[in-house]
């Protein structure tokens, strides 16, 4: 059976993969002697769909762990998804709603079980969409967030935190939503930027009749919660006033002028209102000053009993517009400017978020954090690109206590129970919780009631490395596979997982929890700017697969994958990658149509042809430099290694060299039969990880192995090659001539069917030799009537090209209109020339570069270095002519 004349990866992608997984390819070994090579998959939401963000990290990961499987290695890809909390409960909570049931009519016990069900039919529709991606992780090894045994890890955790005092209770202001009924982290925190006012509002000052401090704000109705006013220490304007009291408007009550670095002299007036309860910022003012901390909303974010009755029982908005309506009757409202500003939104339920003091619980993270610090400061955990180092420091020298309670029902529940005196009894379970009850009363039986909240998705995801391979158990995994070898992440969670993994991995396991952090960026649109649905570019990796195949999008996401750079992502260039994956298929289509099968008899150290000695060498740097390429996570040389060498040394000019040699069936076809199938070997070892279906395809249908033997067959090396240093010099010239005379050709627009004289001035007699001996090939290819020698002076109408020490000459004056292409040269150089002046012109204006999207402004320079490429192009052309 031969193969198709086209590449249909609909057909070939699904088959390939249950075949892959039939066979065992994936799976790890824990009592292999190879040496471990491990990868945390970073759990997808249960409630996910593969999305551009999923498909760049987890191809960067199935590349890595493809290439190592390769290498020898015990390769073990930890997969598994997240309960993802928020997200689940919302998910459930509407499809109830849909059927016109409330959850909490429903109950916590019944509503757990309707998550459940919905996790068993729905929640496997990322793990399924991972597989048409083409990952390859350990599939029967993987997990979930809320599995058995990863709860007892959470219990175990949470306990022992708790004892050593790094776990308490606090009052301290979270992020609420006031529509759910929880707290969230900062990571679920949208912030959008919002047309408002700007209300600048008059404190009297406490015995002082008809002197002021002026405030501005956003938010008049936190007022009512106001326990200071802050200017700062070294404006002089309120040097006086500092240590005085203002008489909080509407309110009457008086609150203290502070000095504190946090006012800003040159915004407003210079003097803020501070809201402890109700604005980060004026918590830690608050906290230092030792102000009042006063709650004026409930949970609904509703005015509270801590308000003067006439706002009582209003919302926060409703109550916004009365204060602004008593300010204003009461003449205290100085001026109001329009203003924008960034407020925050819960990124789940789309509600304002309302900073509120309430009761939490906290894990004392600076004190985790110091270990996770000093890991990193002595290389035992490096992050590629270095840079994110000096993010990751700025993050966690800067911790703050973390919450780690949220107000939900789908979790892991706190394992802390109360009695009826309010003492707290933290255990791993009810029955450990009631021992302890009991030796603390001296009696046995009181009722024991467990807190209502659960932990912080990040809580039990943050255990991950090590919760997955069986602790606290100590199983042969953990010992095998822990720490692993690279994370493999994006940068805006480097807090939010990567540093709580840290953490957690240090102190429970007394080791990192990887060795290397890579940090890609983020995708983006072919413009540059940030997918969102607002804009509407955003783009489904499904729907590229369905049209390009899997492999196309891969390797596209490999060829953009650059270290501290965005992918820049369309459509247009998954379908020039498409080309690359149909380039390699056709490719083979003509070793097969021309006999090329493996051999195994063949060895490249008895290669004896100059052609065949020149691909094996070509091979051999190929190898090298894809395999140094990945193993310092340059995705994009690798891609580039892989497809100079396959589109053009190996398609456009081995197989065109050798073309005659095998339908001719010339001296020397078999060497030439057997080097490709070798090459092509090679050349499908070396691309399986970034294209695994279609070679995959290729490698069990030449019969180079079992069926499903690529993906464990042995990653390629430089093999010994004779006299290869001669053979590269005698074919990069015959290369390098052709490729410059095509250039003459198309800048000249010389017609394809034309043949012109090739005539060589100054060449050497072993440049002369050489054209003598290759010329058939170069008649081909570069589509020359002769070569020779330059006999006499330089003729008319001739272009030129420099190779080497060497000039070729190609008479065009009866072949194409030589003035008239100068002439249109010209104008084509002269055009460019204006545009690029045009763009520098405007790069160089520093307002534009500052008020301009970054985006934008990358596409200016981008398009600048595209106009100044050719000018290059066309300079080079004059030349020829001139």
């Amino acid at each position: 059976m031969t193969l198709d004349k086209t590449y249909r990866p609909d057909e070939v992608e699904p088959r390939q993969y249950a075949a892959w997984e039939r066979s065992g390819g994936f799976t790890c070994d824990p009592t292999s002697a190879k040496r471990p090579y491990t990868i945390m998959m970073p759990p997808p939401n249960v409630t996910g769909s593969l999305h551009m963000g999923h498909a760049l990290t987890f191809t960067l990961q199935d590349i890595l762990i493809r290439f190592e499987r390769m290498r020898g290695r015990d390769a073990l890809w930890q997969p598994g998804t997240d309960h993802a909390g928020i997200a689940t409960e919302i998910v459930v909570t509407n499809q109830l709603a849909e059927r016109q049931i409330n959850k909490h009519d429903l109950g916590r016990d019944k509503f757990i079980e309707r998550v459940w069900e919905w996790k068993a039919e729905s929640g496997g529709t990322i793990v399924n969409q991972l597989r048409r991606l083409g990952c390859s992780p350990d599939w029967k090894r993987e997990r979930f967030t809320m599995d058995p045994g990863l709860a007892a890890a959470v219990r175990k955790v949470f306990v022992q935190l708790y004892r050593e005092g790094l776990i308490y209770r606090d009052k301290r202001l979270v992020n609420w939503d006031p529509e759910m009924h929880t707290t969230i982290s900062d990571l679920e925190v949208d912030s959008r930027e919002t047309k408002g006012k700007l209300w600048h509002i008059r404190y009297p000052i406490e015995g002082e009749d008809g002197r002021y401090v002026v405030v501005a704000t956003t938010r008049p109705e936190t007022m009512l919660g106001d326990t200071g006013v802050a200017v700062h220490p070294e404006d002089a304007r309120f040097a006086d006033v500092v240590g005085k009291n203002v008489r909080l408007p509407l309110v009457g009550r008086l609150i203290p002028i502070v000095a504190d670095e946090y006012a800003d002299p040159e915004m407003g007036s210079g003097a803020v209102k501070i809201t402890p309860a109700h604005d980060f910022n004026d918590f830690a003012v608050g906290q230092r000053h030792g102000l009042e901390m006063i709650n004026i909303f409930d949970e609904d974010a509703h005015l509270n009993d801590n308000a003067p009755e006439a706002y009582r029982g209003l919302d926060r908005f409703v109550a916004r517009k009365q204060v602004l309506a008593d300010l204003e009757a009461a003449d205290l409202i100085e001026k109001i400017d329009d203003h924008t500003l960034m407020v925050p939104h819960h990124d789940r339920s789309g509600v304002i978020i309302e900073p509120w003091l309430t009761d939490q619980w906290y894990c004392n993270a600076k004190v985790l954090a110091e270990p996770a610090i000093a890991a990193v400061e002595t290389g035992q955990t490096v992050f590629v690109p270095r840079q994110w180092e000096n993010t990751f420091f700025a993050w966690m020298r800067d911790i703050q206590p973390w919450c780690i309670s949220r107000q939900l029902w789908w979790g892991h529940r706190i394992p802390a129970w109360y009695g009826p005196d309010g003492s707290v009894f933290v255990a791993r379970d009810a029955a450990e919780a009631q021992a302890l009850a009991d030796a603390q009363y001296g009696r046995r039986g009181e009722t024991l009631e467990q807190d209502e909240d659960v932990l912080d998705t990040w809580f039990s995801s943050g255990l991950w490395p090590f919760s997955t391979l069986g602790w606290p158990e100590k199983t042969p995994e953990l010992a095998r596979y822990y720490p692993s070898d690279v994370l493999v992440t994006g940068f805006d969670i480097i807090f939010f997982w990567v540093a709580r993994m840290m953490m957690q991995g240090i102190h429970f396991m007394g080791d990192v929890p990887f060795r290397t952090v890579y940090i890609h960026g983020l995708v983006r649109d072919e413009r540059g700017q940030k997918m969102s649905k607002s804009k509407g570019n955003i783009i489904d990796p499904l729907e590229l697969i369905d049209q390009f195949g899997a492999d196309a999008l891969r390797f596209t996401i490999c060829a953009l994958t650059g270290p501290g750079r965005d992918v820049k992502l369309g459509a247009s260039r998954v379908q020039d990658y498409r080309s690359f994956v149909t380039k390699l298929w056709n490719a083979s289509r003509f070793c097969e149509m021309n006999g090329i099968r493996p051999d195994a008899s063949f060895t490249p150290s008895k290669a004896s042809l100059p052609l065949t000695r020149w691909i094996l060498d070509a091979t051999n740097r190929t190898v090298e430099e894809a395999t140094a390429a990945l193993d310092a996570y340059r995705f994009d040389e690798y891609a580039a290694a892989g497809y100079r060498f396959t589109w053009n040394t190996f398609c456009d000019w081995f197989l065109e060299l050798a073309k005659p040699v095998l339908e001719g069936e010339l001296d020397g076809a078999a060497e030439v039969r057997a080097t490709a199938a070798h090459v092509l070997g090679v050349l499908l070892r070396l691309l399986h990880p970034a294209i695994p279906f279609v070679t995959e395809e290729l490698w069990d249908h030449f019969g180079y192995g079992a069926p499903c033997s690529l993906i464990r067959a042995a990653w390629p090396e430089a093999s010994l090659v004779p006299a290869s240093t001669a053979a590269r010099e005698e074919l990069d010239w015959v290369v390098r001539l052709v490729s410059a005379v095509r250039s003459v050709r198309t800048a000249m627009n010389v017609p394809p069917s034309a043949t012109v004289p090739i005539l060589l001035r100054d060449a050497k007699p072993e440049t002369l030799a050489r054209a003598q001996r290759w010329i058939e090939p170069i008649r081909r290819l570069a589509r020359g009537s002769e070569v020779s020698a330059l006999a006499g002076d330089m003729p008319k109408g001739a272009a030129q090209a420099v190779v080497d020490e060497a000039t070729a000459i190609l008479p065009l004056a009866g072949t194409i209109d030589l003035d008239a292409e100068h002439a249109r040269l010209t104008r084509e150089r002269d055009k460019a020339v204006a545009e690029a002046a045009k763009l520098a012109k405007k790069l160089q204006n520093a307002d534009f570069v500052s008020r301009a999207p970054d985006e934008v402004v990358a596409e200016n320079r981008e398009r600048l270095a595209a106009f100044q490429a050719d000018v290059a192009r066309l300079e080079a052309a004059l030349r020829w002519i001139e």
